[in-house]
């Protein structure tokens, strides 16, 4: 009798669905406070993606000064979101119009920007806080078991799942928030980098629309 050779993708897909199965016996081990923690997770990743793809589509931290400078001096040679930025504002004619353009960059953007670090602040906090919720009902339930149990089999069984409950919880709590925190750090330098870059090239700016107004005078 020849047995059946065991294939690799065979091999694969049962190990993806044991590791799917832990995850599950564990996700259903730490209770209702899991769900709160997964919510949590989904909002605060959702919105570190969200920022870090934004940031990136700005591009300014992948051009350096000295071209963007030469934009400046050049508007039509700018290119993607710094170029069209630029061109935008050389176009203004007066340092008043320019003011204004800039003024209504940081309100729309960088308000926006600064509102979902917040959230993102908000949610790092709340993880671990859930976490050690989830903690506090499950030592609850462990000392309800032991207090009403009669010590069988299923006393014990009571008191290890409480006990499951409030570690599992605490762990997932923390290991959601220190990535988190990691990423809202990484987040908020680019947040303050862009800000510095706006407040930095509008100055450049306004000496350029300066220097010009006064050969045009001359």
């Amino acid at each position: 009798m020849i047995g059946s050779a065991t294939t690799p993708e065979a091999v694969s897909i049962d190990s993806a669905r044991g590791l799917f199965d832990q995850a599950l016996a564990i996700w259903l081990a730490g209770g209702w406070a899991m769900v709160a923690i997964a919510i949590v997770a989904l909002v605060m990743f959702g919105m570190a993606t969200h920022l870090f793809l934004t940031f990136r589509e700005k591009g300014f931290e992948r051009v350096p000064e000295k071209r963007w400078r030469t934009w400046v001096e050049r508007p039509e040679q700018g290119e993607g979101p710094v170029g069209q930025l630029v061109r935008f504002v050389t176009a203004s004619r007066s340092r008043e119009a320019m003011a204004t353009f800039f003024e209504q960059v940081r309100s729309n953007e960088l308000s926006v920007f600064a509102r979902d670090l917040r959230i993102m602040r908000v949610c790092v906090a709340a993880a671990p806080l859930l976490g050690l919720l989830g903690t506090v009902t499950g030592m609850l339930a462990t000392f309800a078991a032991l207090s009403s149990g009669s010590g069988g089999d299923q006393t014990m069984a009571e008191v290890a799942s409480g006990i499951s409950e409030a570690l599992i919880t605490t762990e997932t709590g923390l290991v959601i928030a220190l990535p988190g925190l990691f990423l809202q750090y990484r987040l908020t330098r680019s947040y303050e980098k862009y800000r510095a870059f706006l407040a930095h090239l509008e100055t450049v700016c306004s000496q350029h629309l300066h220097h010009q107004s006064r050969r045009l005078a001359a």
